[in-house]
């Protein structure tokens, strides 16, 4: 559990980090001229904004095959041989 305390419009929480994360973010923080909090909220939300986008597509992808009726992976498997096969005889 994250310990919390709110100062200056910021809630400050203690968290803990293995040693040579520790020291990577130190070190980010020292080459960019910015303090580890700047540094872990940029890498907080750039990770947030990865995990959107990955629930995003995996939205599409569960649209996308249910609307084809894809059900399995052999289904998924079925089509992408059918589509080599019609694509390899037009190319020739």
């Amino acid at each position: 559990m994250l310990k919390a305390r709110t100062t200056q419009g910021r809630v400050a929480v203690t968290i803990s980090l293995p040693p040579t994360m520790l020291k990577a973010a130190q070190a980010r923080a020292r080459k960019e001229r910015r303090s580890k909090s700047e540094v872990l909220r940029e890498a907080f939300r750039q990770y947030e904004e990865r995990a959107r986008t990955l629930e995003e597509l995996y939205a599409y992808g569960e649209k996308q095959a249910k609307e084809l009726g894809i059900t399995s992976e052999a289904d998924v498997e079925r089509i992408v041989k059918e589509y080599r096969r019609e694509h390899a005889q037009k190319s020739v």
